[in-house]
């Protein structure tokens, strides 16, 4: 770890498209072991700034520091082996093999020339109990999975990639109300398990339940950086609509 305690920081970052400056300036810093939640109306820059976090983009100015080590621009391996692993909305995982084989996509175990499916299997089956992901047999397709537990397939797939550092967006979009339940826990559990956690979310009940501190975006800007126990819905909804600004 770092001398400073943050495992990922982000420090005066622009990025432009055009004339447009989509962030400007943005800095701020999240640990292992907690839940930061950004957020902010559409187009405030929270996309922009995953999208720089995963290395889909490259900004134009500022830097990013992973665990003590500086980039000025990543790209998806390298966010990766650095630790940094996304879980988009569409969570990209391959509907017609099963929860073992999507875990281990790309990186398949094998014995000799053949695959080693039994070896996956027990390592898979072992991962989801680690996790405390409800998915009774890694055997089972993808698509016949809730979306809760598509959530735990994408989360397992990153922690077997050597995540450390997991990145959320909208993690409980068009969900119902138990499978909504089932990713809150297992975002609580990352974090217990001492994995850092950004999740970017328009509920705000939600971020007030799960979070540990809020990073309020705005045109391109973070304009305030609270602790969640310290605020409440009213002032972070003044602080979303520029009604109010707290360093």
């Amino acid at each position: 770890m770092p001398e400073t305690g943050f495992f990922l920081e982000v420090h005066d970052v622009v990025k432009e498209f055009g004339h447009v400056r989509a962030l400007d300036g943005v800095s701020l810093s999240a640990a292992l072991g907690e839940i930061l939640a950004i957020v902010g109306d559409n187009g405030a820059g929270k996309s922009t700034l995953i999208k720089i976090l995963s290395g889909v983009l490259v900004p134009d100015e500022g830097r990013i520091v992973i665990d003590g080590k500086s980039y000025t621009a990543l790209t998806p391996k390298t966010a990766l082996k650095a630790g940094i692993s996304t879980v988009y909305q569409d969570l990209a995982l391959a509907n017609s093999r099963d929860v073992a084989a999507n875990i281990f996509l790309g990186r398949e175990l094998t014995k000799g020339i053949f695959l080693d499916q039994k070896r996956m299997y027990a390592q898979a089956e072992q991962l989801i109990r680690n996790l405390g992901i409800n998915i009774p047999d890694v055997r089972m397709p993808v698509e016949v999975l809730s979306g809760g537990q598509r959530q735990g397939t994408a989360v397992a797939r990153a922690v077997h990639q050597e995540g450390r550092f997991f990145i959320f967006d909208e993690p409980t979009a068009a969900m119902g109300l138990k499978e909504t339940a089932a990713v809150m826990r297992l975002i609580k559990r990352l974090a217990h398990q001492g994995y850092g956690v950004i999740i970017i979310s328009h509920n705000l009940p939600q971020v007030f339940e799960i979070s540990d501190r809020i990073c309020v975006m705005r045109h391109g800007k973070v304009v305030g950086i609270v602790n969640t126990a310290e605020t409440d819905m009213e002032e972070t909804v003044a602080m979303i609509t520029g009604a109010v600004k707290i360093s």
